[in-house]
């Protein structure tokens, strides 16, 4: 499909993450059981509401924008997710688990950083207020997202995985 504006870009890039944030959502609960710290595993629950709160909230950007919700596949968060899965499959001490998790984690929150802060820039190119202050706010709580897991990853996990490799 041949884009002409970037109101169509727009739209595509809001189905795209539409799309990822659908797949997070069914990706969460695996990496919180997954995680064996607690303080992980309260990150990745809290996110799982908050991720469904962003699938919420995009359908009110549609909505604003007079489009149906939508998704197109995102390959990225696909990949990501994969890539995650497979981390998982692996044999891991737990700590070093979670380190993995954690790194896994932040790649996805660093695409979608992106990706928001796109859709939320050209709302506010196209005068769309309405719609860039409810992308501003997912933008802001995936932001908020990946310093949470930063905090574990200095206070517990990496510590951890780093006394296991030096035995």
């Amino acid at each position: 499909m041949k884009l002409n504006s970037l109101n169509e870009l727009l739209v595509e890039q809001l189905q795209d993450l539409y799309d990822a944030e659908n797949q997070l959502v069914k990706a969460l609960p695996k990496m919180a059981k997954s995680a064996s710290n607690a303080s992980l595993k309260r990150v990745f629950e809290e996110h799982l509401e908050q991720t469904r709160g962003h699938v919420n909230r995009l359908e009110k950007v549609f909505e604003s924008l007079g489009q149906k919700a939508k998704s197109r596949t995102c390959e990225a968060m696909k990949g990501l997710i994969e890539e995650t899965d497979d981390f998982l499959d692996e044999s891991a001490t737990a700590p070093v688990r979670d380190a993995g998790m954690i790194a896994c984690a932040q790649r996805v929150e660093h695409y979608e950083i992106a990706g928001y802060g796109s859709v939320r820039t050209w709302c506010e190119q196209l005068g769309r207020g309405d719609a860039a202050r409810l992308l501003q706010q997912t933008l802001d709580e995936e932001k908020a997202a990946d310093s949470k897991l930063t905090q574990v990853a200095e206070t517990m996990s990496n510590p951890q995985a780093a006394a296991g490799a030096a035995r």
